[in-house]
């Protein structure tokens, strides 16, 4: 029988080893990660089955990079592992298609069975979150505003917060450094903001870099 295939994507490597032995008498796994960017490159090479990876990533955060990927492999299944308990920071990954949300203080044996559980089809949230109403919460996922930001100005806005200058953003994405300061003062315009130091403070408030 086929084993299911597993792309893992988190900053901590001491983490990934052992998310990796936990995973790997029952599952395939076909790469492991330590940025979203590096994710979103090989994704599309390793076709997963199930990419379990983290929110908070260097160079891309997990969202943007599940986006993406989605974007590429509309059927894998995104099951993301993280600290953060925000339902809004939840709500907004299942709007962007993830099918599993799991946080890092729960039993490892819930990482196992939230991967299970999309893998046939259903949509796992971690009791610590939901109490138990998983349904209501996935119901209420639907009534959420979308971000104002579009895709590639979270993907712009990560690594100008992350102290990164606009040539080496652009270099990251791929794009001219005049390309990366339309889409900052585009931002900027957008959400009302004077200073740099607001964008930052914007990016860190709305989880798309760390604090």
């Amino acid at each position: 029988m086929k084993r299911t295939r597993i792309i893992l994507a988190d900053d901590h490597v001491l983490l990934l080893d052992a998310i990796k032995n936990l995973l790997e008498p029952e599952f395939e796994i076909v790469g492991t990660f330590h940025d979203g960017h590096a994710l979103l490159n090989s994704a599309l090479e390793l076709d997963p089955d199930v990419i379990v990876l983290d929110i908070g990533m260097p160079k891309m955060n997990g969202l943007c990079a599940g986006q993406r990927i989605k974007q590429m492999l509309p059927k894998v299944k995104l099951v993301y592992l993280t600290m953060n308990l925000d339902p809004d920071l939840a709500a907004e990954a299942f709007r962007l298609g993830a099918s599993g949300y799991v946080v890092k203080n729960s039993a490892a044996t819930e990482l196992v069975h939230g991967i299970r559980e999309v893998l046939r089809g259903r949509s796992y949230i971690t009791p610590l979150m939901t109490k138990g109403k998983v349904g209501s919460f996935i119901q209420d996922i639907h009534r959420k505003n979308p971000n104002q930001l579009t895709l590639r100005q979270k993907e712009v806005l990560q690594l100008l917060a992350e102290g990164r200058s606009m040539k080496e953003a652009a270099f990251i994405l791929n794009v001219t450094p005049r390309t990366v300061a339309f889409h900052k003062y585009t931002m900027m315009e957008h959400l009302r903001l004077r200073t740099s130091a607001e964008l930052i403070q914007f990016a860190i408030r709305s989880s798309i870099v760390a604090a």
